[in-house]
């Protein structure tokens, strides 16, 4: 059978009925109420018209012959298709009629014979608009879903916009935060980055009574001279070869930092003497006495080495670089390519220069020095050449 022609906007009511005036009395009522009505005389017709098209109503006899309402019901019921169809019993007033089982199968309602046109259209009206509700909360708990899956997804992708953001802002401060610790020409650490780790270790020091350690502080020989001469990109090139030279006569966990110009700072830590100390200022003599092999040039450098030993009495990590700059100025000026070790009479003798010039250049200022002329006389003429 072919019911396309049927009016779509129409609500289709299917009656199974073993009895052909039911089915003509019951048709009558609902066709005039404007329902699509299409009727089945027993299970097979049933079946057939449902896979034809599925109604949204089922009115089904009880009474059958062969397959009875109940077990037709089950059927529909089992059936994925027909599941959710609301199925109506007719019953007639003399029949054995048992309405528990009748709601337990399936069912949602029951008509009595003879009919009452009222009832009939009322109870038809009523199942027709729970279908609909039902269906129509489906649809929208269906679109729901869909927009809780798109504002999911959409959720989704402004976190991982986010997370990406994220990574991006913590990768540009990992990389500015390196920018702000090392030393753009050579890679190595800068001095912010060796002050810290100087605390470090003399916090350690102050805590650790075996913990013992030696700072280092390094300035090359002549160096101005190769920059003045052959220029700046030179004195650049050779800058990033002395790092390499003296990161070569380091072990790790030691510290090497460029401090400044020409000027580097290492941080040797758990040693248990200052012989350790000397010998790491030896073996670095001896490595920068070599030529450097530049690009263009072979240029010779030496440099000057201040050596402080790590004292947990010192208030700041300032000061412990301080005194291996005192002890470094010692050594260039006993002749550079040396090495000196601080001692603390070096560093009264720094303050006390230090006072002497400021006490001299106060006098100056205040007029206080009583100058004395010594004449210089010709022996030739016996007169004043100059004083």
């Amino acid at each position: 059978m072919n019911y396309e022609h049927l009016d779509s906007n129409k609500k289709d009511i299917l009656i199974v009925d073993d009895m052909a005036d039911n089915l003509r009395v019951l048709s009558s009522i609902l066709t005039r109420e404007g329902y699509n009505v299409r009727k089945a005389l027993n299970w097979q017709m049933a079946l057939t018209a449902t896979q034809t098209l599925l109604p949204d109503l089922i009115l089904l006899d009880i009474m059958m012959p062969e397959v009875d309402g109940y077990e037709i019901c089950q059927t529909f019921k089992a059936w994925e298709l027909t599941a959710d169809i609301p199925i109506i019993f007719i019953s007639a007033l003399d029949d054995v009629f048992d309405k528990v089982k009748a709601f337990k199968v399936g069912g949602v309602d029951y008509i009595t014979k003879p009919f009452e046109f009222q009832e009939v259209l009322v109870r038809v009206q009523n199942q027709l608009a729970l279908r609909s509700a039902r269906l129509e909360i489906l649809k929208l708990n269906a679109e729901l879903e869909d927009r809780v899956k798109q504002r999911t997804g959409e959720l989704e992708k402004t976190l991982q916009k986010l997370q990406q953001e994220i990574d991006s802002r913590q990768q540009l401060q990992s990389q500015l935060l390196d920018i702000a610790l090392h030393d753009s020409l050579t890679g190595l650490s800068n001095r912010v980055l060796f002050i810290r780790r100087l605390e470090n270790a003399l916090n350690r020091a102050k805590q650790e009574s075996n913990y013992q350690f030696a700072v280092l502080f390094l300035d090359c020989d002549r160096f101005k001279v190769i920059n003045d001469s052959l220029g700046h990109p030179v004195g650049d090139e050779l800058l990033i070869s002395i790092a390499h030279r003296l990161q070569a006569c380091l072990i790790p966990g030691d510290t090497l930092a460029r401090l400044g110009g020409d000027e580097f700072g290492i941080l040797l830590e758990n040693i248990t003497d200052i012989n350790i100390a000397i010998q790491v200022a030896e073996r670095i003599l001896q490595q920068l006495s070599l030529a450097f092999q530049l690009s263009r040039y072979e240029v010779f450098m030496n440099a000057s080495i201040g050596i402080s030993w790590g004292n947990k009495d010192y208030d700041r990590p300032e000061y412990l670089l301080r005194d291996a700059d005192t002890a470094m100025y010692r050594a260039k000026a006993q002749g550079r390519a040396k090495y000196h070790v601080f001692n603390p009479a070096m560093h009264q003798q720094a303050i006390q220069l230090l006072e002497l010039e400021n006490d001299l250049r106060r006098a100056v200022g205040r007029q206080e020095f009583l100058v004395y002329y010594q004449p210089i006389i010709s022996l030739a003429t016996g007169r004043i050449s100059g004083f």
